[in-house]
C-alpha cells in the first residue's frame, strides 16, 4: 500500500516570540515493512539553523533555529511511504510470556532493535502495581506470548472509554489506568507499563492510522490523526509485533510508524525551547491518502 502523507502543525502564541529552539521528529524512515519514497519537510519562519541526525532508535530527528520574532510558528510535512504487510503470525504459535521473559533478561545484544531497551521503567511510563496485576489476567501459566498481548490489547480496548477530554500529554498512566479513559497515548502507555511490570518487553510507536470514512460519504480533509501503538517482543524467532489498543488491531498496512522509542517523551513530534509568555495554541491536520495501484503493463502482442 503506497500512501501520500501530509501534515500540517501550526502553534500559535499570545505573545511575541523572539528566539526559539525545536527538536522535530516528523519525518518517517524506512523500517522493515515501510519503505519511504519522498519525504519534505519545511518550516515558518524559516530557521537561520537546521541540523539533522538520527537518534539511537533510528528515528530522523530536525533541530532547528529560529531568530525571526513571531506569533506564529508551523511545521509542513509531506511524505510517500510503501507500507507492506507483516508477515502474519498465529496468537496461539510461538514461545509461553514465562520463555520470552527468561530470553529477554538474558539478552547481551544492545543494539537499537534489542529488547533490552523496553523493559524496565523510562520517564513517561513508570511502573505501577495496579496495572501489573491487571494486565496479569491475561497471562496464565504457559500462556503464549503473542496470544496474551492480543488478550491484554483486547481487553484495554473493551475495558477502557476513548475520551480527549480526560487527559493530556503529561498525564501518568496510573491516572489514566484509574479513570479507564484517556487517548491513545494513554492506552499505549498503560499496555507498555502491564507488559513491563511482567518482565516483558514493550516500545511505543508513533505514527499515522488511515482512517475510512462512514459508507457513502466523502472522505474529509484533515480527518486522519497522528497515532500512538505498541510493539511487543515476542521472542527472538518471532521478534516485535505491533499492536494497537486503541482499535484493537494487529498492525498492518493501516499503520504508518513515524518513531520508535520507550514511551512519548522519547517521540514527541516537536520539542525544545520557545522564549515568551502567555498562552499558546496547537492546531494539528493530517491526511493519509491512499494511491490508487498502477495498471498492470499491457502485454505485447505478437
Amino acid at each position: 500500500m503506497i500512501y501520500d502523507i501530509h501534515q500540517t502543525t501550526a502553534y500559535s502564541y499570545d505573545s511575541l516570540v523572539p528566539v526559539a529552539r525545536h527538536v522535530l521528529r516528523m519525518v518517517p524512515v524506512d523500517r522493515v515493512t515501510q519503505r519511504v519514497v519522498a519525504s519534505h519537510v519545511s518550516v515558518e519562519p524559516e530557521p537561520v539553523e537546521w541540523t539533522e541526525a538520527r537518534d539511537f532508535f533510528g528515528n530522523r530527528v530536525v533541530h532547528i533555529r529560529i531568530e525571526t520574532p513571531h506569533t506564529e510558528f508551523s511545521v509542513h510535512t509531506r511524505a510517500r511511504v510503501e507500507v507492506e504487510p507483516p508477515v502474519p503470525v498465529e496468537g496461539t504459535s510461538g514461545p509461553s510470556w514465562e520463555d520470552v521473559r527468561e530470553a529477554a533478561a538474558a539478552w547481551l545484544d544492545l543494539s537499537a532493535a534489542s529488547p533490552a531497551h523496553h523493559l524496565f521503567p523510562s520517564p513517561a511510563v513508570p511502573l505501577a502495581g495496579p496495572i501489573t496485576d491487571w494486565a496479569a489476567e491475561s497471562f496464565p501459566p504457559g500462556a503464549p506470548m503473542l496470544a496474551g498481548a492480543i488478550d491484554l490489547m483486547n481487553r484495554l480496548h473493551a475495558e477502557f472509554t476513548y475520551d480527549p477530554r480526560a487527559t493530556d500529554v503529561s498525564t501518568p498512566p496510573i491516572e489514566a489506568f484509574e479513570m479507564r479513559a484517556g487517548v491513545c497515548q494513554d492506552f499505549a502507555h498503560i499496555m507498555i507499563a502491564g507488559l513491563r511490570g511482567l518482565g516483558l518487553p514493550a516500545a511505543y510507536v508513533s505514527g499515522f492510522l488511515r482512517t475510512e470514512p462512514p459508507p457513502g460519504q466523502e472522505r474529509l480533509q484533515g480527518a486522519d490523526a497522528t497515532h500512538a501503538w505498541v510493539s511487543v517482543w515476542c521472542g527472538e524467532e518471532i521478534g516485535w509485533q505491533g499492536l494497537d489498543p486503541t482499535n484493537a488491531l494487529i498492525v498492518s498496512t493501516d499503520h504508518v510508524v513515524l518513531a520508535v522509542g520507550r514511551d512519548y517523551a522519547d517521540v514527541a513530534p516537536i520539542g525544545g525551547v520557545v522564549l515568551g509568555s502567555g498562552k499558546q495554541e496547537l492546531h494539528v491536520a493530517v491526511d493519509v491518502i491512499p494511491l490508487p495501484p498502477e495498471p498492470a503493463a499491457e502485454k505485447r502482442k505478437g
